[in-house]
């Protein structure tokens, strides 16, 4: 933390930031650990983060990258198949947001719009009024998630940015979500309507793995992807009036607080939403997103 402090909150170690979280640097850290030699790196990896050992699927070992995104046994992230529930994407320090006016999602100082977040502005108005779920995983969490419901998705659409911290020095000091490299979705999903899943990669995170980065029908509980080495984020967009939170978690709703949580977790109920009665309106909405997906995908 002490050297984090420096890079972002000293004039020299902002210097000395700038190219640490450029793409190049974020590229060749990742390429180091897919080397068979990042394997000596494990053992302190395991000891420094207390990692239980017996919880994962450790053959076919080869580099550090693939121990860091390891799978994890069966059976010890069961994913809640009640459709009625909510489920955690992934393992994370969650807090979670209300949307107003395309205003506040508000991370440990850093407060940025949906809108830039997306970069879509339509997309972001369909959210006003529903909740922001910010899940932070931390290096030793389980670094693989899923989709939180099953539904019809769109086409991933990608952002390239540069890779900062998510620690909350970094929050405090840069809009880490507007400037990282991220990824998402749009879903309509069965229990939630339309949602959005995304992926923001942090610093020495080359790479954001999406197993199926095209359009079609997913489940709930489905592997996503997951991220290679370093702490990255997920958040959850959802509609409003879709869903009823767990107490404890309407308890720290727009506090900046964090809880843990784990993948497969319920975090509330769904409620039944009001009627879509301009589904012109909708499905044209549906086309402007795949449109802008498209073009962002040919720059």
């Amino acid at each position: 933390m002490a050297f984090l402090d420096f890079l972002y909150k000293n004039k020299a170690g902002r210097i000395i930031l700038r190219p640490l979280i450029s793409r190049p640097v974020s590229e060749l850290s990742g390429r180091l650990l897919d080397h068979r030699a990042s394997r000596l790196l494990i053992g302190p990896f395991v000891n420094r983060y207390d990692i239980d050992l017996n919880d994962y699927q450790l053959d076919d070992i080869n580099c550090f990258n693939d121990f860091f995104c390891r799978r994890i046994k069966n059976g010890l992230r069961p994913v809640d198949c009640n459709e009625k529930h909510l489920t955690a994407p992934s393992d994370g320090l969650l807090s979670v947001y209300s949307i107003t006016e395309d205003l506040i999602l508000s991370v440990k100082q850093s407060r940025f719009t949906v809108s830039r977040l997306l970069k879509d502005k339509k997309l972001a108005s369909l959210f006003d009024g529903g909740y922001a779920l910010v899940f932070r995983l931390c290096v030793d969490h389980y670094h693989r998630y899923v989709y939180f419901d099953s539904g019809k998705k769109y086409r991933d659409r990608r952002i390239k940015g540069v890779y900062h911290t998510v620690r909350p020095v970094a929050l405090g000091e840069y809009p880490v979500f507007t400037e990282n490299t991220r990824e998402y979705c749009v879903i309509d999903s069965e229990g939630f309507g339309r949602a959005v899943q995304m992926e923001v990669g942090a610093m020495l995170v080359g790479r954001i793995v999406n197993d199926c980065p095209a359009a079609g029908r997913i489940k709930r509980g489905e592997e996503k992807g997951h991220f290679e080495y370093g702490g990255s984020t997920i958040i959850l967009l959802l509609s409003k009036d879709r869903v009823a939170l767990r107490q404890d978690l309407q308890d720290i709703l727009d506090t900046n607080t964090e809880i843990p949580v784990v993948l497969g977790e319920s975090l509330g109920d769904g409620v039944s939403g009001p009627l879509v009665r301009n589904k012109r309106a909708m499905n044209a909405q549906c086309k402007d997103t795949e449109r802008a997906i498209v073009k962002q995908k040919g720059k």
